[in-house]
């Protein structure tokens, strides 16, 4: 087991994905961010099953910068609910987990 972590969070378009990921790279909260647009997306809201088109950021972090990384995003996301699933990384080639930490690491 490792302390690294994928996050996954929807955004209502990829300019807002983009912006995001920008936002977490540029803060070191995130090694790696990839936006996958396209995303269709079901739901229900407010008591009515919902459908739209989103696109999914899949980031690439750690246990230790996950809380701050949830309030980058609760605070910049358009969603009253932003989606914010992290799910650990049992294990990966060494080689990729070291460029994660050194990136996530304090400039």
């Amino acid at each position: 087991m490792t302390d690294k972590l994928v996050i996954l969070s929807t955004c209502a378009s990829e300019a807002e994905a983009a912006t995001l990921a920008g936002l977490l790279i540029e803060r070191r909260l995130a090694a790696c961010v990839n936006v996958v647009a396209g995303v269709r997306s079901f739901y229900r809201w407010q008591g009515k099953v919902e459908s739209g088109q989103e696109a999914l950021l899949v980031i690439k972090s750690s246990r230790g910068r996950f809380a701050e990384l949830r309030a980058a995003i609760e605070q910049a996301h358009s969603y009253d609910v932003p989606e914010i699933i992290a799910l650990p990384i049992e294990d990966g080639a060494a080689p990729y987990l070291a460029w994660m930490q050194e990136n996530l690491e304090n400039a």
